[in-house]
C-alpha cells in the first residue's frame, strides 16, 4: 500500500509541471478586458463591464516604426495590457522592436516572461547570458525564431545594413523589463557610488562618467 507521504510526493510532482507552465494565471472567462481606470488595484486589472466591449477591443496597430533617433538607435512599440487591454487575463503581449544600423537593444531582461521572436526584416546579432555566465550568440536574419528563456539577460545589436524589425511575443501580459545599465546606474534614489566602486574596482570618476552618459542617453542625446 502507498504511503501517505509518497503519495504526497507524486500528487506533488504531478501538480507542479501544470502549474508552472503559465507565467501568469489562468482566465475564469472568454473575455476580460483590463479597465484601465479602475480604482481598486488587484494582480493584473479588473475586467470593464461586458456591454462596454467592442470590437477594437481585440485589436492592436503594430505596423509603425517607432522613433530611432536615441542614444541607443531603438524603438520599442509595446502591446502588452497597458498599451493593449484586451491580452488582459490572456498570458500573452506581443512588441514591435525596431532597430537601426549599428542600433542596439541594450542587455536587459525580463522577469515574469519568456520571449519569443521571429525578425521581419534586416541581420541582428542576438546574446544570451545565463546565471552561470556563460554567453550563446548567434546572428539571425529575415524569417528566422529565437528564444529567451525567462529572466535571463539577453541583448539584440544590428549588425547589417538596413534597420532591423523583430516582434518579440511573451507568455505574459506584462512580462517587465529590466536594463542592466539602468537598474545599477539610473536608479530612484541612486546607489551609493561606495556600492558601485566596490563591485566594479574603479575609482568615483568612472562611475559619475557613467551615469553622466546614460542620464544624456534618457535625454535623447546621441553619443558623441
Amino acid at each position: 500500500m502507498i504511503s501517505s507521504r509518497l503519495l504526497c510526493c507524486l500528487t506533488a510532482l504531478l501538480i507542479l509541471p501544470l502549474s508552472s507552465n503559465a507565467a501568469d494565471p489562468d482566465p475564469l472567462q472568454d473575455i476580460c478586458i483590463a479597465d484601465l481606470d479602475a480604482k481598486i488595484s488587484v494582480n493584473g486589472f479588473p475586467c470593464k463591464p461586458e456591454t462596454e466591449v467592442t470590437s477594437d477591443d481585440f485589436f492592436f496597430d503594430l505596423s509603425e516604426e517607432g522613433n530611432l533617433s536615441n542614444a541607443f538607435g531603438r524603438a520599442v512599440t509595446e502591446g502588452n495590457v497597458h498599451e493593449f487591454p484586451g491580452v488582459n487575463t490572456q498570458g500573452i503581449s506581443t512588441n514591435r522592436v525596431d532597430l537601426a544600423v549599428g542600433g542596439i537593444n541594450p542587455p536587459h531582461l525580463h522577469p515574469r516572461s519568456s520571449e519569443s521572436s521571429i525578425v521581419i526584416r534586416g541581420t541582428v546579432l542576438v546574446g544570451i547570458i545565463t546565471t552561470d555566465n556563460v554567453f550563446y550568440s548567434k546572428v539571425v536574419t529575415a524569417g528566422m525564431l529565437f528564444l529567451i528563456p525567462r529572466g535571463l539577460v539577453h541583448f539584440q545589436l544590428n549588425v547589417g545594413k538596413e534597420n532591423v524589425l523583430f516582434f518579440p511575443s511573451f507568455n505574459s501580459q506584462l512580462p517587465g523589463t529590466q536594463f542592466v545599465h539602468s537598474s545599477l546606474f539610473n536608479t530612484t534614489p541612486p546607489i551609493p557610488n561606495e556600492v558601485l566602486t566596490k563591485t566594479f574596482l574603479v575609482g568615483d570618476e568612472v562611475i559619475n562618467a557613467i551615469k553622466a552618459a546614460i542620464t544624456s542617453a534618457q535625454l535623447g542625446h546621441r553619443p558623441k
